[in-house]
């Protein structure tokens, strides 16, 4: 089956992320691919490649790019979210791209299935 993934919280403030990452850990083990990860609102913010948490806590802007490298998940982080937090193409850590929503309706026709974490 494949998957895309629409992301609507930011990593620090909301399980949304955490849920979103290990479902799609998850359904990449279990054979199924996830072809897109969309990062709308707050979520952008997992795609800051200056995110430093402490040592003890997750990291999940690495742990999306190694998810994204390793299985060529395209990781897409919304335009109008991003500028409206001030994050731009220099900003981006590794694997995630600025893109605008025809991304995310595009991963809603592809996939087979659509799966929203966070309001």
């Amino acid at each position: 089956m494949k998957f895309g993934i629409l992301v609507n919280e930011g990593p620090f403030t909301h399980q949304a992320s955490d849920s979103a990452y290990l479902f799609a850990k998850a359904a990449i083990a279990k054979g199924h691919e996830v072809t897109r990860v969309f990062f709308y609102h707050d979520a952008v913010n997992n795609s800051n490649k200056h995110s430093a948490p402490q040592s003890d806590d997750r990291n999940l802007v690495k742990l999306w790019s190694e998810l994204g490298t390793e299985h060529g998940v395209d990781l897409v982080v919304c335009v109008a979210a991003a500028l409206r937090r001030g994050i731009t193409d220099d900003l981006l850590a590794e694997g995630f791209n600025i893109s605008g929503l025809g991304q995310l309706i595009e991963v809603g026709i592809e996939a087979d299935r659509l799966v929203t974490f966070g309001d």
